[in-house]
């Protein structure tokens, strides 16, 4: 076999993969959402986090990652790593306890719109006109979302799911600003266990030891595959093929995950969608279709 019908096959491989890493992280929600019925965000996100952060680094050694953090970055990334593990799963557990997951997922997959405002104020990246019609539809989407719920109150899960979106964004642009060297799977490993060590402190301080026995089956299947798979295996493999894929692909595969989460929340969840909720998605997506989808501009942000 030629080499370039080998590297052919690789790409599709690495194709394949991305596809079914997206319905991973997209059944990742419900098997928290299945979780959260039995156990607390806190209890969740301990387990989750750690069985996922033992994985990643299981998984690096055994492939011969290099795993070295360079010198003056461990702050860098123990930083990102309260955003971007911790507080996006604390908040994201907390939102779907309090609210639709539906709804949740939408709200958070609003992230790479704050990402790039945020990176125009930081960065000082270009405000260029795709990136101003994002941000409009992004307000738009989450304008026609959120309106009918105030008619009740303030509900709690907006403020959670905003933020989700926005602790994944200050870690995203925070790490752009350090301009970290370090390699992006020893990256996410890193993340993974500083995220982990938070959650744990937050855990012992908010409620003593996490309570994981005696649960249900399917608790105990939905916390073994939010941290085999919806965490560790899972970043892995994003990783270790994002790389060797053109960023449109790649991107293709992030804006997967809401629409296969959402989908699956209505028909796992019997979640019923309204009018309002399809029309704000919608605008939302569009908005990060807009952004991912920019040619040749490469996203670091791990599609969680």
């Amino acid at each position: 076999m030629s080499q370039t019908n080998v590297a052919r096959d690789a790409a599709a491989t690495a194709k394949l993969l991305v596809v079914l890493l997206a319905f991973a992280w997209g059944f990742n929600w419900i098997a928290a959402a299945w979780a959260l019925t039995e156990v607390s965000p806190w209890s969740l996100r301990f387990a989750g986090a750690g069985i996922g952060a033992a994985i990643l680094f299981a998984a690096a050694l055994l492939t011969g990652h290099d795993l070295r953090v360079p010198r003056g970055e461990v702050r860098h990334v123990m930083i990102a790593g309260f955003f971007n593990v911790a507080a996006f799963q604390i908040l994201s557990g907390f939102a779907q306890l309090s609210g639709a997951t539906s709804r949740a997922i939408i709200i958070t997959y609003s992230m790479p719109i704050w990402t790039t405002m945020l990176s125009t104020l930081v960065l000082g990246e270009k405000l260029t006109r795709v990136r101003v019609v994002a941000f409009c539809l992004c307000v738009a989407g989450l304008a026609t979302l959120l309106w009918p719920l105030f008619a009740n109150g303030f509900p709690p899960f907006v403020f959670y799911s905003l933020g989700c979106a926005l602790s994944w964004c200050i870690a995203t642009v925070y790490i752009k600003w350090a301009a970290v060297k370090i390699e992006p799977l020893a990256n996410a490993a890193w993340q993974l266990l500083f995220g982990f060590l938070f959650i744990a402190a937050g855990t012992l301080v908010f409620e003593g030891w996490p309570v994981l026995w005696p649960l249900g089956s399917r608790t105990l299947l939905a916390i073994l595959y939010v941290g085999l798979f919806g965490v560790g295996l899972a970043h892995f493999l994003w990783w270790s093929i994002v790389g060797r894929l053109p960023t449109i692909t790649a991107s293709l595969g992030s804006l997967l995950v809401p629409v296969i989460g959402v989908t699956a929340s209505a028909f796992m969840l019997n979640e019923r969608l309204t009018v309002p909720d399809i029309l704000g998605f919608t605008l939302i997506f569009a908005a990060a279709a807009c952004v991912l989808l920019q040619p040749n501009v490469k996203h670091t942000e791990m599609p969680e």
